[in-house]
């Protein structure tokens, strides 16, 4: 009987290719990260999002087109998924209860820290407050620092209506936070 070694994998430019991608992905999870958990307004819940996207966004690899930005391609999936989570929550009469997170700890001086936690949960609480259509809007381009363009492509609506919104939701902010 013949003896055989090891088998030697080669790997194919495909595999070369998936592995670029989601090395890209790894990348921005971060950014991903930070737009689930402002969507969904806390920490557990914005993660779970982001599993699903990330889960969502495998799965469906093929669908991306290369050439075009992973990072827009993410971050539709992850308001799409938020928005038909919304839906069914809705249908099953699932009432959702955001709060806030506390995500200041760099101080160590306690007033100051106490100031920031209050700043930012009055900051956290107004963006919570907007309608998820005007939240979505500052969060890809205020926060994220997403273009209106990419943004109108990633909400899939005109980019006239990413600039409104994103005025309105500045003055409710402002008017909400006093500054």
């Amino acid at each position: 009987m013949e003896e055989r070694g090891p088998l030697n994998v080669v790997s194919s430019r495909a595999d070369e290719s998936i592995e670029a991608i989601r090395d890209q992905m790894l990348r921005l999870l971060p950014r991903l990260r930070r737009f689930c958990i402002a969507l969904t307004g806390s920490s557990a819940d914005g993660d779970d999002l982001v599993q699903d996207t990330v889960e969502r966004a495998l799965k469906h690899l093929h669908a991306w087109e290369p050439g075009t930005r992973l990072d827009n391609w993410m971050f539709r999936i992850a308001k799409n998924r938020f928005v038909d989570g919304r839906r069914a929550a809705r249908r099953q009469g699932v009432v959702a209860v955001e709060a806030p997170e506390e995500a200041a700890r760099a101080f160590t001086d306690g007033e100051r820290l106490a100031e920031s936690r209050l700043a930012l949960k009055a900051v956290n609480a107004a963006l919570q407050d907007l309608p998820p259509e005007q939240r979505q809007a500052v969060i890809l381009v205020l926060v994220e620092g997403v273009s209106y363009r990419d943004a109108a492509d990633i909400l899939n609506i005109p980019i006239g209506t990413v600039t409104s919104r994103i005025s309105r939701a500045r003055a409710a902010l402002v008017a909400a936070t006093g500054s």
